[in-house]
């Protein structure tokens, strides 16, 4: 029996959801929808997919699984709707438009009782999971200290461009990278407190900040440090690093895992155990079985921060 699922917003991260989904036997896209006629109609052609005419078409279908894959703002109405209505809802980061957004949809949500879910892909990266491992098991000793750095030489980057990715209203690397990164620290090192930061923004008010610098500490006080930048004279780089007394993991660019030990070099790691994907963890918990999803819970605290580095 397959798992139900209907996707509302099919840009680029939609259509990449989309091709997960069909990928997977057990999973089942009964429903397409997005306000942008042109683009539904491309995608329905171009996957053999059913779109519908208003989301009030896609509750009524009753999919296991609604993905919401709208600009920031939209969720929480969105995620509401679709919580009332009984469904499960599997939502793109950031949660909402701001924390107070997300709060409401952690407590629609719960007052539903209905399964939620962010897609986070780190999560479900197995040298990402990996490298959880490496840390929880000692391999670089105590951690002493944690980086990201974020550099872009545009934003919004070429291959993203949409009327809000750019906009100080919704858009920015802020709200769209730092989430991936925020969360991951936080499902590794726990509760995240930013005690300092500087956030630059251009002289046209209109447009998402350039510049983001900031500091804090984990729950356990290891020290952290934040540094987001664009409209710099280099080639996009994403690097998340934890620094440990007897070693040192750099997860560069999403995927590429390496590590350093005392007098040597960095070597990139290449052997990981695998592990399940997003649709995999949305089915299981469909299934009553145990999974690893992240839920709104999780996303608001990730959101909080987004929020404090904005201010």
């Amino acid at each position: 029996m397959h798992t139900t699922f209907a996707i509302v917003g099919t840009g680029i991260v939609g259509e990449r959801i989309i091709q997960q989904l069909q990928q997977n036997e057990q999973a089942k896209i009964i429903a397409i929808f997005d306000e942008n006629n042109v683009r539904l109609t491309e995608i329905a052609n171009k996957y053999d997919l059913q779109a519908t005419t208003s989301y009030e078409e896609v509750l009524a279908l009753k999919p296991d699984w609604v993905y919401i894959g709208t600009p920031p703002a939209s969720h929480a109405e969105l995620s509401n709707q679709a919580s009332e209505a009984g469904l499960n809802v599997l939502c793109e980061k950031p949660l909402a438009h701001d924390a107070t957004d997300g709060l409401h949809m952690v407590e629609a949500t719960g007052k539903s009782n209905t399964r939620t879910a962010m897609h986070f892909p780190l999560m479900y990266s197995p040298s990402v999971r990996h490298m959880m491992k490496l840390v929880r098991s000692g391999e670089i000793g105590s951690v002493v200290r944690i980086e990201l750095n974020a550099h872009f030489q545009d934003w919004p980057r070429p291959w993203q461009q949409n009327p809000w990715i750019g906009s100080r209203e919704q858009g920015g690397f802020v709200r769209e990278v730092f989430p991936h990164y925020l969360q991951l620290m936080c499902r590794m090192f726990g509760e995240l407190s930013i005690h300092h930061h500087q956030t630059t923004y251009p002289t046209d008010v209109t447009l998402a900040e350039t510049s983001v610098l900031a500091t804090g500490a984990t729950e356990n006080n290891i020290p952290f440090l934040l540094n987001g930048l664009s409209g710099i004279g280099q080639k996009e780089n994403l690097t998340y690093i934890v620094y440990g007394t007897n070693g040192v993991l750099k997860l560069r660019n999403w995927s590429e895992l390496s590590i350093a030990r005392k007098n040597s070099a960095f070597e990139i790691l290449t052997s990981f155990d695998s592990v399940r994907t997003l649709v995999d963890e949305c089915i299981a918990a469909s299934n009553e079985k145990e999974s690893n999803l992240v839920p709104f819970e999780e996303g608001l605290e990730v959101q909080r921060l987004i929020d404090s580095l904005l201010e």
